[in-house]
């Protein structure tokens, strides 16, 4: 008589607290306030908009993908997708302001259509090549490293590039 195995139990980490993980998110947010926004360099950003049902002056700390300096703007990635509530705003109200390091920016949102997304993605793995494929991994996106696989990851991924107003001078 053959007797059925028991599966295998993996010990798992143990988890963070909600309240913790929702205090680590809420920390760049943090340190824009209080001055501290240079520490993350052109990386990250501070995205000011307008609650599309409140009314609201939200914020939100969200990874740069791509930064250009001459053109003066800055490519960001929806990692949640179109849901999230950051690029539905923007969607609503696309002119706002961000915050690179200790200054503020006007800015107007352009939305990249699936094949420019593709192309940004592209550039981004290129650029951080773990950090792409943590992304991926994350979001549950197979990919062998190819910049064809990343260039399908990024025609499934909503990109916003925030173009900044004329005379405005760029770090």
């Amino acid at each position: 008589m053959v007797t059925p195995e028991k599966p295998l139990t993996v010990p798992r980490r143990p988890r963070c607290s909600r309240a913790w993980r929702r205090h680590l998110a809420r920390l760049p947010r943090a340190l824009f306030r209080v001055g501290l926004g240079r520490v993350f360099g052109r990386r990250v950003l501070l995205l000011h908009h307008e609650g599309r049902a409140t009314g609201l002056d939200l914020s939100v700390a969200l990874e740069v993908v791509a930064y250009d300096r001459e053109g003066g703007s800055w490519t960001l990635a929806s990692g949640f997708g179109p849901k999230a509530d950051w690029y539905q705003n923007l969607r609503m109200t696309p002119t706002t302001v961000v915050q690179s390091g200790s200054r503020h920016f006007a800015v107007t949102a352009h939305f990249l259509t699936a094949e420019e997304g593709g192309e940004a993605m592209v550039r981004y793995a290129a650029a951080r090549p773990r950090t792409a494929r943590r992304l991926c991994s994350f979001k549950g996106f197979a990919t062998d490293g190819s910049p064809d696989a990343y260039r399908r990851v990024g025609c499934e991924i909503p990109f916003v590039r925030l173009d900044a107003g004329p005379g405005q001078l760029l770090p």
